[in-house]
C-alpha cells in the first residue's frame, strides 16, 4: 500500500517550529514511519536540499494535492512552482480506510491546450463546483487579509501625504484613463509569474577563474599595436611632454662631467641638473685668482662681484619679495655682518652696501687695528655713505636675536686670529644669538671654523668643506673659461642663467 503514494505531490503541516513543506513522495518507510519528500518547498520557499525526510511524530496534518494518473510516471515529473505556491487550491482531501488523505479531482488531458489571455479570462464564466470553493477558502481568506493590510497602509500613506502638503502645492490632474483600462495593463505588465529560484548561489570565483585576463590584454595590445589606436581604459605610456624651451629633435646624449681639475679631490659636488663640480685644494684655487687678475680681473672687480652674488642670495634667505616690499615696511630686517682684517673681510664688507642700498638694516662688526688693508680701507668708505651701522666692539652688537649673520671672520691664512679675544668674543655672540649663519668663503674642512653654518657661499669652484659649512652654494665671480684652461682645469660653466647655483653632495 505505501508503494502506491509514491510520486504524489503532499503538503505537511510540520506545526508552528518547523512549518508546512509540499514536495512529491519519492520514499515511504512503514517500519521506521519516515516519509520523504523530493525537490520539497518550505513555505513556499524553494528548498536548497533536493530531498527530506520527516518522522510520524513531526507531522501534524498531511494533505495531497496531486495523485498521479496512470500514464504518469511516478519517480518522474517536474514540481511545478505555480502547482506548490498555492496549497491546496482546486482539491478536495478525502480520507479513506487506512486513515489517509485521498485527492478527488477530475482528471486531466495529455493534449496540450491553449491558455487563454488574462484579458479574456476575465470574460470568461469560471464555475466553481463546492467541494473547490470549500478547499480554496481558507486561501481567499488569507489573501483577503493581506490586501485589507495593503489598503490600510495606503490609507495611512494617502491621509500622511494629503496631511503634509504644501497649501499652494498644485495636485496634479489624473489622466483620463479608466480604472478597468489601467488595471488590465498592469494586469498584462506584472500579471505573470515569477521565474523558479535557482538551487544554488552564483559562483563567482569558479566563473571569474574562466576568464584569462593576459590572454585578453594580450590581443588588445597587438590590436592597438597594428592599429596605432589606444583602447580606452588600458594601461599605456604617455607621450612625451616637452617645455618650451626644450628641443623635440634628438640630441647627443648629455655629458655630466664637464669640469675636469688636474688633481682629484675626494669631494664632489653635483648641480639641480646632475652636472657634477669637483672640488679644488686651496693651492689651485689660489693660483686661478692670480692667473685671473693678471689678465684684469683684479681683487676690486672680484670684490664686487662676491658682494653682488652675496647680497642678492641673502635677499632671497630673509625672504626676497615677500618681505622686501614697500607694504612692509615695518618689517624691516636686520643682518649681523662679522668681518675681520682680511680680504675675506672686506668681501663682507662689499655684501654689507649692497644689502643696505637694498633697505636692509645692516650692523657691521670690524675690530679696530692700526693699520688696515687697502682693500678694506676702501669698502668702508663707500660702506659709510649708506645708512648701515658701523661698530667695533661685540657690545654694541644687538642682545636680540637679528634675521641673519654673514660670517667673515675665518681666513685661509692667518689663523693666529682665532687666538684674539675679539674673535672670541664675537663667536661667542655669534653663537648665542640662535641666528642662521651665512659663511662665505669659509675655509677648508681641515681648519676649525668657531661658528657652525647653514649655508656656505664658495667663490669659482668650491673647496672641499666640511659638514660644519652646511648646505653648499657656488657663486660665479666672472672667470674666464681660458684662465682655467691655462691652470689645467677643463671648464664648462654649471650655472646655465643664474649667478649662485646650489651644489649637493654625491
Amino acid at each position: 500500500m505505501a508503494t502506491d503514494w509514491l510520486g504524489s505531490i503532499v503538503s505537511i503541516n510540520c506545526g508552528d517550529s518547523l512549518g508546512v513543506y509540499q514536495g512529491r513522495v519519492s520514499a515511504v518507510d512503514q517500519i521506521s514511519q519516515t516519509i520523504s519528500l523530493t525537490r520539497p518547498f518550505h513555505n513556499g520557499v524553494k528548498c536548497l536540499v533536493p530531498e527530506v525526510t520527516f518522522r510520524a511524530g513531526d507531522i501534524t496534518e498531511l494533505k495531497i494535492l496531486q495523485i498521479p494518473g496512470p500514464g504518469d510516471s511516478k519517480q518522474s515529473g517536474e514540481l511545478q512552482h505555480t502547482e506548490l505556491g498555492i496549497p491546496g487550491i482546486g482539491c478536495q482531501v478525502g480520507t479513506n480506510q487506512n486513515g489517509t488523505g485521498k485527492l478527488l479531482k477530475k482528471p486531466t488531458s495529455s493534449a496540450p491546450q491553449a491558455i487563454p489571455r488574462r484579458t479574456d479570462m476575465k470574460n470568461q464564466e469560471v464555475v466553481i463546483s463546492p467541494q473547490q470553493q470549500q478547499c480554496s477558502k481558507s486561501y481567499m481568506d488569507r489573501h483577503l487579509e493581506s490586501l485589507n493590510q495593503s489598503k490600510g497602509f495606503r490609507r495611512r500613506h494617502n491621509s500622511w501625504s494629503s496631511s503634509s502638503r504644501h497649501p499652494n502645492q498644485v495636485t496634479p490632474k489624473k489622466s483620463g484613463l479608466k480604472n478597468g483600462q489601467m488595471k488590465s495593463k498592469d494586469d498584462e505588465c506584472f500579471g505573470d509569474d515569477i521565474e523558479e529560484i535557482p538551487d544554488t548561489d552564483f559562483d563567482f570565483e569558479g566563473n571569474l577563474a574562466l576568464f584569462d585576463k593576459a590572454a585578453v590584454f594580450e590581443e588588445i595590445d597587438t590590436y592597438e599595436r597594428r592599429s596605432g589606436t589606444r583602447s580606452r581604459g588600458t594601461p599605456n605610456e604617455r607621450p612625451a611632454r616637452y617645455r618650451h624651451d626644450e628641443n623635440i629633435l634628438e640630441s647627443e646624449p648629455v655629458v655630466y662631467r664637464r669640469i675636469v681639475v688636474p688633481q682629484n679631490t675626494n669631494k664632489e659636488f653635483c648641480t639641480d641638473s646632475g652636472l657634477v663640480v669637483p672640488s679644488v685644494s686651496y693651492e689651485l684655487h689660489k693660483k686661478v685668482l692670480s692667473v685671473a687678475e693678471k689678465h684684469g680681473l683684479t681683487l676690486e672687480r672680484r670684490l664686487e662681484m662676491t658682494g653682488v652674488c652675496a647680497s642678492q642670495m641673502a635677499l632671497s634667505l630673509l625672504g626676497g619679495p615677500n618681505r622686501l616690499n614697500p607694504k612692509n615696511v615695518h618689517q624691516r630686517p636686520t643682518v649681523a655682518l662679522l668681518c675681520g682684517p682680511h680680504v675675506k673681510g672686506a668681501q663682507g664688507i662689499s655684501c654689507g652696501r649692497h644689502l643696505s642700498n637694498h633697505d636692509v638694516h645692516v650692523i657691521l662688526f670690524l675690530p679696530n687695528f692700526v693699520k688696515m688693508l687697502e682693500s678694506i680701507t676702501n669698502e668702508l668708505n663707500l660702506f659709510s655713505k649708506t645708512q648701515g651701522q658701523q661698530v667695533s666692539s661685540v657690545k654694541d652688537l644687538p642682545d636680540t636675536p637679528v634675521d641673519l649673520v654673514i660670517n667673515c671672520l675665518d681666513c685661509h691664512e692667518n689663523a693666529f686670529l682665532r687666538d684674539q679675544p675679539w674673535y672670541k668674543a664675537a663667536v661667542d655672540w655669534a653663537n648665542q644669538n640662535r641666528a642662521p649663519v651665512l659663511s662665505i668663503d669659509p675655509p677648508m674642512s681641515e681648519m676649525e671654523q668657531g661658528i657652525d653654518a647653514k649655508w656656505s657661499l664658495a667663490l669659482g669652484l668650491p673647496l672641499p668643506l666640511g659638514e660644519r659649512a652646511g648646505r653648499v652654494y657656488l657663486c660665479d665671480i666672472g672667470i674666464p673659461q681660458k684662465v682655467f684652461q691655462e691652470v689645467g682645469i677643463n671648464y664648462h660653466s654649471p650655472f646655465g642663467c643664474k649667478f649662485v647655483i646650489p651644489l649637493h653632495s654625491t
